[in-house]
């Protein structure tokens, strides 16, 4: 990685030439591919539980085999070798490391991670571990899950068996993936595991998630070597009003508040903002923040991780009707405690398979707000991309212009910020394969690499090939 400082410029109707050393890469999670539910040990996590139940997840769809990534692991590395990627960013399964999320780790599931990340390393592939994907074990939900502080604690010793058996082979550590989907749509609205509806949980989930980061960071750099790099992944929301008005402005100050900066005050300044408290007394008196939580929480990091899809826009209403959804799937409760004078809108133009609308300028406008407000800290894109409804053709071939047009945008808006002084340092596609997408099941194809689910058959698309050359030359060209 480096500086963006040794960016060479080029004209924006141009092809734009990427900093040296940047990092080229594609992203998965593992509950979203890797299958083998209940093998060597694995015992169940909170998606687990929630995709057996009935009307949680579309079409019934589980993540019990998903890609088969635990047992194709060797071929899906050397796919990621002929794209010629050079990071290769994947999560670890807790409940595969640690059934019961207490005690000693199992070494059948140590030693998947030692396999996959030792075929990396062989490749030349950069490994990029998150400990944290959304797969919390049943057990520890059972136990009261993130609400507890208890939980918090539970996931630093859960970081340190992953360090200790990984550290010799992973430089690259993210403690959390997008801890505002974990606290606000798993205790929320409930649409996403494990289904709870009460925003005071949703709250104090993201109390102890942030907890956990910080006591993860720490347990992290005691056992790591020197050079090792630590970071978290936040899907950072790019808020923009409706209208000029002053309410609408408040609007996204308060979401602005719910979405980024409850995790963002207490990870990289040590406190949690005020308007959040005020905006919520109403629901909490925040007395699960104790003494010494912040200082716990405010460890250094190497980078932050970006995730970016789609901005959200929003205007100020009177709590009274229905509005446009969030993007964040449908559900009678709100994943934004203290937040039902805020409505949601969809901004104009095409749309994902998502429903999201299809916006690079959000990222640019992203990234230098991030640069503004924490100058100094390095920031690496760790996911971005787009579902559409691809199909194989007749003669074998995944034809994706859509996907290639959305990635080429949103690349050009990285390249554009590097150059007005943005220190990104790295992009990693969403997603390497087509996978389990969550309550849509298998019905959201993000990859870069088609997946025909009845066989398991891998097939690049033309996305992956058009990647694979900005990968190679870390030249991305002209429209």
């Amino acid at each position: 990685m480096v500086t963006a400082a040794q960016q060479t410029a080029s004209a924006p109707d141009a092809a734009r030439t990427f900093p040296k050393g940047f990092l080229w890469g594609s992203a998965t999670a593992s509950y979203q591919i890797e299958g083998a539910a209940a093998e060597d040990g694995r015992t169940p996590s909170i998606w687990d539980t929630y995709a057996r139940t009935p009307g949680r997840v579309r079409n019934g769809d589980t993540g019990d085999i998903a890609t088969d990534h635990y047992h194709r692991w060797r071929e899906d590395v050397a796919l990621m070798a002929e794209l010629g990627l050079g990071a290769y960013r994947f999560s670890l399964a807790w409940p595969r490391i640690q059934p019961t999320g207490r005690g000693p780790a199992v070494q059948k599931g140590l030693d998947f991670y030692r396999r996959l990340t030792d075929e990396l390393l062989e490749k030349g592939i950069q490994p990029v571990a998150t400990l944290y994907h959304w797969d919390l074990p049943q057990e520890l939900e059972d136990a009261g899950g993130w609400p507890e502080r208890a939980t918090a604690e539970r996931f630093a010793e859960y970081a340190a068996l992953a360090a200790d058996a990984l550290g010799d082979r992973v430089k690259t550590w993210t403690t959390l993936n997008e801890p505002w989907c974990s606290a606000f749509l798993g205790y929320g609205s409930g649409v996403h595991a494990p289904g709870r509806t009460d925003p005071v949980a949703a709250l104090r989930a993201a109390h102890h998630l942030n907890l956990g980061h910080g006591l993860a960071v720490q347990a992290l750099r005691d056992r790591l070597p020197a050079a090792a790099q630590c970071s978290v992944t936040l899907n950072i929301h790019h808020v923009r009003p409706l209208t000029a008005t002053e309410g609408d402005a408040d609007a996204v100050r308060r979401i602005d508040a719910l979405a980024n900066r409850v995790f963002t005050g207490p990870m990289l300044q040590g406190a949690y903002p005020e308007d959040l408290l005020k905006d919520t007394a109403g629901l909490t008196d925040w007395s699960f923040v104790k003494d010494g939580d912040l200082e716990q929480i405010n460890q250094p990091l190497d980078f932050l991780g970006v995730n970016y899809y789609t901005p959200t826009v929003v205007s100020e209403t009177d709590g009274s009707g229905t509005h446009t959804s969030d993007g964040h799937g449908n559900s009678p409760h709100s994943p934004w405690p203290a937040a039902d004078r805020v409505a949601f809108h969809q901004p104009p133009g095409e749309r994902t398979a998502m429903g999201w609308a299809v916006d690079a300028t959000g990222l640019y406008d992203l990234l230098r707000r991030l640069s503004d407000d924490f100058p100094g800290l390095p920031l690496v894109i760790t996911e971005n991309g787009a579902a559409f409804d691809d199909y194989a053709d007749p003669s074998g071939n995944v034809n994706d212009p859509a996907r290639i047009a959305y990635v080429r945008d949103h690349l050009a808006a990285v390249h554009r910020a590097i150059l007005d002084g943005s220190d990104v340092r790295g992009y990693f596609l969403w997603s390497l394969l087509d996978n389990f997408e969550w309550a849509h099941g298998y019905s959201k194809r993000f990859g870069a690499v088609y997946v025909d689910y009845p066989t398991g058959k891998r097939i690049p698309k033309a996305s992956a090939r058009w990647y694979a050359e900005i990968a190679r030359t870390g030249v991305l060209p002209a429209a």
